[in-house]
């Protein structure tokens, strides 16, 4: 029963993680923190970091935190939700910085109908340079309208 619930608490962190991804990018980095998003549509630098990549860095510690609890105030829930923290971060990485943004030369050629769609859709949001009018949805979780031929 313990794994299972482990299991639990993980997966639901991990789901949790898309709806915090989609509240943070539409109110924290198209809000208040812009100024720290906004390389990342409009490219005015040659450098493969972008201060964007800061809330990655924010994440980390959010996760790395919970390793802590768990390991050293023996707080068992720590661990799940550490590792849901960073099972999303590395999804996120991989699909929006590694497969869309192609920050990484890999995953090119794919071309089923979802790797259309995400892209198709995280192209929509970028068409807006500016603070505002952007769409904003998860990474994983895109809309359907997206996923057309």
């Amino acid at each position: 029963m313990n794994i299972l619930l482990w299991i639990v608490v993980f997966l639901g962190t991990f789901m949790m993680m898309e709806g915090m991804a989609w509240f943070t990018h539409k109110y924290v980095m198209h809000g208040f923190l812009w100024k720290l998003h906004q390389d990342h549509h409009k490219k005015e630098h040659s450098s493969w970091w972008e201060r964007n990549d800061l809330f990655f860095v924010f994440y980390a510690f959010v996760s790395i935190g919970c390793f802590l609890l768990w390991r050293y105030e023996d707080v068992w829930i720590g661990l799940p939700i550490g590792l849901g923290i960073l099972a999303y971060g590395i999804t996120y990485f991989t699909v929006h910085d590694i497969f869309i943004h192609q920050r990484f030369k890999i995953f090119r050629n794919a071309s089923n109908k979802y790797a259309k769609g995400i892209r198709r859709a995280h192209k929509m949001h970028h068409k807006h340079l500016g603070k505002d009018h952007g769409e904003c949805f998860g990474m994983l979780f895109v809309p359907f309208k997206y996923f057309r031929k």
